[in-house]
């Protein structure tokens, strides 16, 4: 497969035959955005304008705490509390109860990794579509991963930068809805089994051959959900 600075990350999370390959591909970005901004990036004047003005959501106040250290986040934190302390809290004139409750409403609802991550996956979806339509080894890698969970299959199959696929939309849509439903059938194959395996007629029990249905009910949520299942 040929590879350029837009493919090499695309060709990386579909060599991976486990689970939703659009997840593995969300999650690189998300990790190289917080390792971004919690490098060299933190004290760059323009970032930082950007973290004080957006904040951040749980999720990735989360990620930041356990990935780099405390000062990292604290120096953050230090500068997007003081911008909160003068836009909302500072006695301006005008500064009426509902301003400064919308000013709080927009930074609690905004989150400055999250605006990053919409941008370059965007992107990176323009590309899953373009490598499908010019690359015979990356479609190969495609209809043969083992399933799609069910956001990113909407995302595929309703993504208006599908339009890309000239001459494979059609086989794109029938690999990727072979592929999620056969996954489908699967999980609920293993949930029926799961769910009988406490029939004291089936003879379950700790020692049983549960075989895939023991963390059936995990994967079921990471399919639903858009999460990558790992297994603990």
């Amino acid at each position: 497969m040929r590879q350029d600075i837009c493919t090499i990350p695309i060709s990386e999370v579909f060599e991976v035959n486990d689970g939703c390959p659009i997840c593995r591909m969300r999650e690189t970005v998300e990790k190289r955005i917080i390792d971004y901004i919690m490098g060299a990036a933190m004290m760059e004047p323009d970032v930082r304008i950007e973290t004080n003005r957006l904040g951040f959501c749980e999720r990735h106040f989360d990620m930041m705490l356990n990935s780099r250290g405390r000062l990292q986040l604290a120096l953050i934190l230090e500068s997007h509390i003081d911008e909160i302390g003068k836009n909302i809290f500072d006695k301006k004139l005008f500064n009426t109860a509902a301003k400064k409750g919308n000013t709080a409403r927009k930074i609690s609802e905004s989150c400055f990794v999250c605006e990053k991550i919409e941008w370059g996956f965007s992107r990176m979806i323009e590309t899953v579509f373009r490598c499908y339509e010019d690359d015979r080894e990356f479609r190969e890698m495609f209809n043969g991963q083992p399933m799609f969970c069910l956001k990113h299959y909407e995302l595929l199959i309703n993504s208006p930068s599908k339009k890309i696929l000239r001459k494979y939309s059609t086989e794109f849509n029938q690999n990727l809805s072979r592929i999620t439903g056969n996954y489908v059938n699967e999980l609920h194959n293993d949930l029926k089994k799961y769910c009988s395996m406490y029939d004291y007629r089936s003879g379950g029990g700790q020692n049983a051959d549960w075989g895939n249905s023991k963390n059936s009910v995990e994967r079921s949520i990471a399919f639903l959900n858009g999460r990558s299942f790992k297994e603990e």
